[in-house]
């Protein structure tokens, strides 16, 4: 193990291995369902091949044997010796989890545990032709190509080109293309020194594969007569090629026509250039002289990428948040003025200020399909021990979120998914009675909505009934019959989140110690989402989540409690009104309000957060702010109504980290202090 080689090395390995093995898991689960597709096969095999190269280099020898067996499977996969199936997917998908152990192990230097000696010896049984003497369907016979040729772009070894020179030269002696004294070369001497092959003879070697004078520089009008064909005389670059021009010397070699000592459908002749040929003649244009062809625009040498740590673009996007809180006290300072000019920079300020903190956010954003790349697998190893047929859909693959949310929410989606699978999905038969195809349909969405992103978790099953779950929650002591009967729908779907509440009868690997919903809740409330369930008995359920783009810079409703600032996440905030506080209503011992036919709870927080605010009575009218905290929603009276403004959140002091119901602190447009309220939090210890 290499682990003391150039450390930039080993970071451009970690970067393209961790990339390629991303794709690998999702790409051979997708290889289960399209069992024939070529390039997909022809992926497979290049992924493993370049882990295998990269390791090769570190000298992690391990990691190199895994992937070679891999690989070996795959090159017999995709030359039609052997057809895939759930077996053969089974051992690869093993030897997959390995080879990622493998490389966490490289991540965190540390020493590699080989794959056992069994699943080496699998790979390499699979790696053997299905059928003896099974006729191999290759299109070129007489130049075999390496098995990774067609993917590395083209590349020829020295023994092929060694075969090409022999098959062009033949026995009789090779002589340049207009230049009658160079000296000859035998064909011993052409193979033997194939390293070394001289001007003539390589133009000799084109004019057989194209014909003589394609290369030649367009001779000068006045010398048209005079100058033979295409010698070393030409002037100029006429004795160089382009890159097409080379690649088209490969294809045929390589591709359609095979090598030209066949009778295949390429340009090239099959009679060799004789020792006394007359130079070819060139027809003049009437044209001045000038190259062949305009020259190519050169390929951009400058890297168009940079590799930043997370850290630094961290400290640019906090640096941005103190750059917001900057402004929003100029913008309170500027409305209090009444100079033009300052009016004007202060917009202007505003203009920059919003436009740099998108860029920096962009920055910072990630494609959603790092999370979603790894469900196929959970989906298709799931179903598969359950015996269940599951297809898993996803769309919106390329929405983009902040990278903390990216990692925060993979492991409340993966409970999701793997709910889904597990009570929502039923068996083929049961499927099959009510009469619903076999196979079931697991379908994972996101969707950007404004400044939020919407994910959504739907299958088409059996649906969650109401009445198991009001029993369940009266069984379990979460409510009393009277207080269970009361429950709405969807009041009763959102016991699921409940701690410790199932509704399976049996306790398996997967679930029933109902544990994952709840914890799936919670975070989805530290990330300032929501939580929201629709489902239909017998025809499926939904989970929709929604969470901020981004947890750096929150919008939020400040309000005012006394003389005390306040910030509401504007994400729960739902609808805003005045009330006449003395027209509410005592249901089941609580305080509420009766709004368009729908009651909410009703809460006087200032009792909560403000010293010397518990008195019984309070004013007669005030704000009531309606929040949504998952899919319950609450009324909250407060003093007064601020306005929205974007807050940097910062997290607390020491003395005052863990105070129930805050999320953080931030400053006002104003100067001043206001905490942030964390709705979740703020309910749950209070009322």
């Amino acid at each position: 193990m290499a682990f003391d080689a150039d450390d930039e090395i080993l970071q451009d390995f970690l970067v393209e291995a961790g990339e390629i093995l991303e794709k690998l898991s999702e790409q051979l689960v997708d290889l289960e369902q399209h069992p024939d597709d070529s390039d997909l096969l022809n992926a497979i095999f290049r992924g493993f091949h370049t882990v295998k190269g990269g390791a090769g280099f570190l000298q992690l020898d391990a990691l190199v044997n895994c992937c070679h067996s891999a690989e070996n499977v795959f090159d017999i996969l995709r030359n039609h010796k052997r057809a895939v199936d759930s077996e053969l997917m089974d051992v690869v998908l093993e030897a997959l989890d390995h080879v990622n152990a493998m490389f966490e192990q490289v991540r965190n230097r540390e020493e590699l545990t080989p794959a056992p000696d069994e699943l080496i010896a699998a790979l390499d049984a699979l790696a053997l032709p299905q059928v003896a003497g099974e006729p191999v369907s290759n299109q070129s016979v007489d130049v075999p190509a390496a098995p990774e040729s067609d993917q590395d772009g083209g590349d020829i070894t020295d023994e092929e080109f060694e075969q090409l020179l022999d098959a062009l030269h033949g026995d009789a002696p090779v002589t340049g293309a207009s230049d009658s004294s160079a000296p000859d070369q035998s064909p011993a001497n052409s193979s033997g020194s194939a390293d070394e092959i001289t001007d003539d003879e390589f133009e000799a070697l084109l004019d057989e594969l194209h014909g003589k004078g394609k290369f030649a520089a367009k001779p000068p009008a006045d010398d048209a007569q005079t100058t033979g064909g295409a010698g070393p005389e030409k002037g100029g670059d006429g004795e160089l090629i382009t890159d097409d021009e080379f690649e088209k010397l490969l294809d045929e070699l390589h591709g359609k026509g095979g090598s030209p000592t066949t009778g295949g459908s390429g340009p090239a002749p099959a009679k060799s250039p004789q020792p006394k040929a007359e130079p070819a003649k060139v027809v003049p244009e009437k044209a001045p002289a000038s190259k062949p062809a305009p020259p190519r625009e050169p390929a951009p040498v400058a890297e168009t990428t940079v590799r930043v740590d997370t850290k630094r673009l961290d400290d640019i996007m906090n640096m941005v948040g103190e750059l917001v809180l900057v402004r929003n006290r100029l913008q309170r300072l500027g409305s209090d003025s009444e100079d033009e000019h300052m009016h004007k920079a202060v917009s202007s300020l505003d203009v920059v200020t919003t436009d740099l903190q998108a860029a920096v956010m962009q920055t910072r954003m990630q494609p959603i399909k790092k999370v979603f790349g790894r469900f196929p697998r959970v989906v298709r190893d799931l179903a598969r021990g359950m015996k269940k047929e599951v297809n898993l859909v996803m769309i919106g693959e390329d929405t983009d979120l902040d990278k903390n949310l990216v990692e925060a929410l993979s492991d409340p989606l993966v409970h999701l998914v793997r709910n889904s699978v597990d009570h929502g999905i039923e068996t083929p038969d049961v499927r099959e009675k009510a009469g619903k195809p076999r196979q079931g349909t697991v379908t994972l969405s996101a969707e950007q909505e404004g400044d939020h992103i919407l994910l959504s978790i739907d299958d088409d099953g059996a649906g969650m009934d109401p009445e198991v779950l009001r029993r369940k929650a009266v069984e379990k002591g979460i409510y009393d019959q009277d207080a269970a009967d009361r429950l709405t729908d969807t009041e009763c779907f959102n016991l699921i989140f409940a701690a410790g509440f199932s509704t399976k009868e049996q306790i398996s690997d997967v679930s029933g110690r109902g544990v994952g919903m709840d914890v799936v809740k919670t975070k989805i409330n530290q990330l300032n989402g929501q939580l929201s369930i629709v489902s239909a008995l017998g025809k499926g359920s939904r989970i929709i989540i929604k969470v901020p783009l981004t947890l750096a810079i929150m919008p939020t409703l400040m309000i005012k409690l006394g003389d005390q600032s306040f910030a509401l996440p504007l994400v729960n905030v739902v609808e805003i009104f005045h009330l006449n506080l003395t027209r509410t209503n005592v249901v089941d011992g609580r305080e509420c309000i009766v709004v368009r036919d729908k009651v909410f709870p009703l809460f006087h927080i200032k009792r909560w957060l403000v010293k010397g605010s518990n008195a019984v009575t309070g004013p007669e009218s005030g704000h009531v702010v309606i929040v949504a905290m998952g899919t319950s929603k609450v009324g909250f009276v407060v003093d007064q109504l601020v306005g929205q403004e974007e807050v940097v959140i910062k997290p607390l002091g020491r003395g005052l980290q863990g105070t129930p119901g805050m999320a953080g602190a931030t400053i006002t447009g104003d100067g001043r202090i206001a905490l942030i309220i964390d709705v979740p939090s703020l309910l749950q210890h209070y009322s």
